[in-house]
């Protein structure tokens, strides 16, 4: 029989105590788990300007009501308050460490972490039962050593760059084969000391209605083609398709191709492969290369940031980059985008550093050192390129939004993902939308068609990563994961559920609010004014008042102000009136509306 999933469990490191709760009946409703159950507590929890890396913040490890009963790998939500941003943060990570989270905890909608501990400790979950531990023997330990630590477990841990508190440090689960990179959470682990959790448990066995859907979906999923993409080379053919079409940042945004991709892109993956991986038999994970530092699995954002990035042509070097990153526990956008300032500030006299494109070696030397921040460039990196440039000069080398450095698809060609980017909930991220891929085969986007793409998409993404899936499962999701939800006895249609995702995305943006985010949070960065040589001979820059006009219509079509605030109206319509706090200022209608 399925276990329902209705409470969520507590661990205060400071006080060294656990305890569960449930979760109201409400929240579970409007917001499922993930993304939506994780912002509702921040929101509930956390007080307005709280130290992202203070014992006050929440780190949750957020599950769903489908975890561990759909194909392909299952994913958790790791939420918390970034020390990048100052704002909301959540970041997505699959492997074996959720599966046997969810199988652990079967009735646990989460693990929420707050306090901080006085010495390095792991948190031990062995089929339900919560312990602590201290590990002061791990400090320091690489991601891949940590799991070695406990060879009987599923194990999420940090780096040295999350003990030095780097920014930008990841999450590493599964030997750092698997990561929750972006926005930092795994500073906040290191700020509490929380060197582990290693999980011990069975993964779940879908049963009756879900293991029937479990097989239809997992064949149809190898039958579409986001599926079939996916087990032709993994996520590493993303810097193929953004080389062709103009894309792909080069050489620290300089360029929107790269003349050696095909060194780097999805063949010469092919060629370097030792294996491949399947998770459980539904569909193919990614491709495993020897390294000089050991295995590991490269990604399209690794060739993109570290190969065409750095202008590094040569796949192993790229690999053993990645693999570097992954042990030290860094995030590989982040990571490689503050190299490419460094070499970019190098080159124009604001910092003394022996740093080039194409240089690999100093690349890697700069990250080991930026992830123990090693030195003053190296320190300023760890805070982000924005920290960097503000204190040494050179803002206009690398674009960030919210202070998260943007990934390596450049948006010159395709003036929706600017947007996409610039309205992004957690910092510049191509996750949330990416409109680009069919606008470049567009000859002309109206206005409000790029406007519609984004929001649909947020709305989406913010469903599928409440339940939470993969988005790239999700695009076999007609209903938006209705049918599976019904096999759990939880009762929505498609419209109720995309409702819920505009929903959660709404709460995010009054979480951001609280935080003293607006509308110049939503900018454009510099870089993307100036025009460059893109696909086929086009020149493209992003226009700013064309992007204006697309701002407003975004803040218009999503019940929002003139100021990027939500409307009272809005919060009515959304259910989210009786949450809102006298701390979250709203907006009002542009003058002549009501």
């Amino acid at each position: 029989m399925t276990q329902t999933r209705d409470h969520v469990c507590w661990v205060d490191l400071s006080a060294r105590t656990v305890r569960h709760e449930r979760v109201p009946e409400r929240w579970r409703r409007q917001f499922l788990g993930g993304k939506g159950l994780g912002a509702r507590y921040l929101y509930e929890e956390l007080e307005a300007n709280v130290d992202p890396l203070g014992p006050d913040n929440v780190l949750g490890f957020m599950l769903g009501p489908l975890s561990g009963y759909l194909p392909g790998e299952t994913r958790y939500a790791a939420v918390t308050k970034s020390p990048l941003t100052g704002g909301f943060l959540d970041s997505y990570a699959g492997g074996q460490f959720p599966a046997r989270l969810a199988g652990a905890l079967p009735n646990c909608l989460g693990l929420f972490v707050t306090g901080r501990a006085d010495v390095p400790t792991v948190i031990q979950i062995d089929d339900g039962e919560v312990t602590l531990e201290t590990a002061a023997d791990l400090a320091g330990a690489t991601t891949d050593a940590v799991a070695d630590a406990f060879p009987d477990a599923a194990v999420a841990c940090i780096g040295p760059a999350g003990e030095a508190m780097v920014r930008y440090a990841s999450i590493a689960s599964d030997g750092g084969d698997h990561h929750a990179g972006r926005g930092g959470a795994g500073a906040v682990m290191g700020a509490k000391r929380l060197k582990a959790i290693a999980v011990r448990g069975d993964e779940l066995e879908p049963t009756g209605e879900l293991a029937k859907l479990h097989r239809t979906y997992a064949e149809a999923y190898q039958e579409h083609d986001t599926g079939q993409w996916l087990h032709a080379g993994a996520t590493i053919e993303s810097l193929d398709f953004a080389d062709e079409t103009g894309l792909l940042a080069t050489r620290g945004w300089q360029e929107t191709t790269f003349g050696e991709s095909d060194a780097i892109g999805v063949e010469a993956a092919k060629a370097s492969a030792v294996e491949r991986e399947y998770p459980d038999g539904d569909y193919p994970g990614g491709f495993r290369i020897e390294t000089e530092d050991g295995e590991t699995v490269p990604r399209g954002a690794t060739a993109m940031t570290l190969g065409a990035g750095l202008g590094i042509d040569d796949f192993d070097d790229v690999a053993t980059l990645g693999a570097c990153c992954d042990r030290l526990g860094l995030d590989v956008i982040s990571a490689g985008n503050a190299v490419a300032w460094a070499i970019r500030a190098a080159d124009a006299g604001h910092i003394d550093l022996e740093v080039s494109f194409g240089d690999a070696d100093a690349a890697a030397e700069l990250i080991k050192r930026i992830a123990t921040r090693e030195g003053t460039v190296a320190d300023a990196l760890a805070d982000g390129v924005a920290v960097a440039a503000d204190r040494y000069g050179g803002e206009a080398f690398v674009p960030t939004v919210k202070s998260m450095a943007v990934p390596s698809y450049d948006p010159r060609q395709a003036g929706s993902m600017a947007l996409a980017y610039a309205t992004s909930d957690r910092g510049a991220c191509h996750r949330r939308a990416r409109p680009f891929e069919r606008e470049v085969f567009d000859e002309e986007w109206s206005l409000q068609t790029q406007v519609r793409a984004v929001v649909t998409a947020q709305n989406v993404r913010s469903v599928l990563w409440s339940l939470p899936t993969d988005d790239f499962l999700g695009e076999v999701f007609d209903d938006l994961g209705a049918e599976w939800l019904a096999a759990l006895g939880r009762s929505y249609d498609s419209s109720d559920l995309y409702r819920l995702g505009e929903r959660v995305w709404t709460l995010v943006r009054l979480f951001n609010v609280r935080e003293g985010f607006e509308r110049a949070d939503d900018s454009l960065p510099s870089v993307f004014r100036k025009s460059l040589p893109g696909a086929h001979g086009r020149d493209s820059a992003i226009d700013p008042d064309d992007f204006e006009r697309a701002l407003e219509r975004y803040y218009a079509t999503r019940g929002w102000g003139p100021n990027g605030r939500p409307l009272a109206e809005t919060l009515v319509r959304l259910d989210l009136d009786d949450i809102v706090d006298d701390e979250t200022p709203l907006d009002t209608p542009p003058t002549g509306e009501t």
